[in-house]
């Protein structure tokens, strides 16, 4: 096959920063996706519906002339958020979901959740009203190994608390183990997942390839072989509990390069192509656009869009680096091949 055309698919989880970072970065999400779920994870991060809708402003104000694209826009769970911020959210009809960061997990953690127990009224009013909770899935317990972390979480709080509240819609973002398909493809109803291009194309190993690789670096971090393989499997198995979203977390090139760097790798540039090569590794290629296009959407209650795109079969080489907020962004797979072009939106 040397061309795939498929329904306008959706990023369901991207950084898309601010400021002249924002502007550097939105074009690339918004020629590829139709929509995408934002993160809320800025400083100070976006704990309300008004700062929500001031943040969605800037994006809008920052994509291309004439873009159709639409920011999903999130909440960042704090331990204060109240249950009439909530309320707030659903009203704006622009907040899709509500972002649980455990404290000290990731990138612009520090105002996360320190004890669940402090959001128990926060989520009772999100199962109620169909608010959807997006979850970074990972224990932050010092004596838990970096690579454990996601499965003594699943363990330790996201199962309990997808029994606790049983109507409460999840979506277990980035999962990154075996035992995280696990867990959601037997979970019970209400409980999704996204998957990223980079765990679906690499192991742990390509942090340590011939050196320290930081541009490998992301959290959740990498993992074994065998996990890989179970997300592969997940991703093209068909299956309506896990869809698209990228994570792609752009960083400045020497905040990435440092003695202690940045955890995040930005794909968005070449999103949907990357999956493309996965998919068709896995002689797959005719359920890209369900995974894509398809199961987020009907996650969401959204409606799957009605415009398509078409991806050609013809090797290309991203920049090695491009322009970011003054400075310079190392694009995944910068100066290396990838298999599949988007083709231009004239000729779709």
């Amino acid at each position: 096959m040397d061309s795939l055309t498929i329904l306008l698919p959706d990023d369901w989880h991207v950084h898309l920063r601010d400021g002249a970072a924002l502007a550097s970065v939105a074009k690339f999400t918004a020629e590829r996706f139709g929509r995408a779920i934002v993160m809320p994870n800025l400083k100070p991060p976006i704990t309300t519906t008004a700062l929500a809708a001031a943040y969605r402003s800037r994006i809008l104000a920052a994509l291309p002339l004439g873009s159709a694209f639409v920011p999903l826009m999130t909440l960042y769970l704090t331990d204060a958020t109240a249950p009439a911020e909530i309320e707030r959210a659903v009203a704006s009809n622009f907040i899709h979901g509500v972002k649980l960061y455990p404290a000290g997990a990731t990138t612009h953690s520090d105002a996360g959740v320190t004890d669940i127990r402090n959001s128990y009224a926060t989520l009772e009013r999100m199962q109620e009203l169909g608010m959807r909770l997006l979850v970074h899935g990972e224990s932050v317990r010092p004596e838990v190994d970096v690579f454990d972390r996601e499965t003594a979480f699943i363990d330790e709080l996201l199962a309990p608390l997808a029994e606790r509240f049983p109507a409460l819609k999840i979506v277990f973002e980035h999962i990154t183990t075996a035992r995280a398909v696990e867990f959601v493809a037997g979970a019970r109803p209400g409980v999704a997942a996204t998957i990223t291009p980079q765990h679906l194309l690499h192991n742990r190993n390509a942090i340590f390839s011939g050196g320290l690789r930081p541009h490998y670096y992301c959290l959740p971090v990498l993992k074994r072989e065998r996990d890989r393989e179970a997300l592969i499997a997940a991703a093209t198995g068909g299956g309506p509990r896990f869809f698209l979203g990228t994570d792609s977390a752009p960083h400045e090139r020497l905040t990435k390069e440092a003695a202690c760097g940045c955890a995040g790798m930005f794909t968005a540039h070449a999103a949907i192509e990357l999956y493309a090569e996965v998919f068709e590794a896995a002689g797959r290629l005719d359920r890209l656009e369900r995974f894509a296009s398809c199961h987020g959407a009907d996650f969401y209650g959204l409606p799957r869009h009605t415009e398509r795109i078409t991806l050609i079969k013809d090797p290309w080489s991203p920049p090695a680096s491009y322009e970011f907020a003054g400075g310079s962004l190392v694009p995944y797979r910068g100066a290396e091949v990838i298999a599949w072009r988007l083709a231009p939106a004239g000729s779709r």
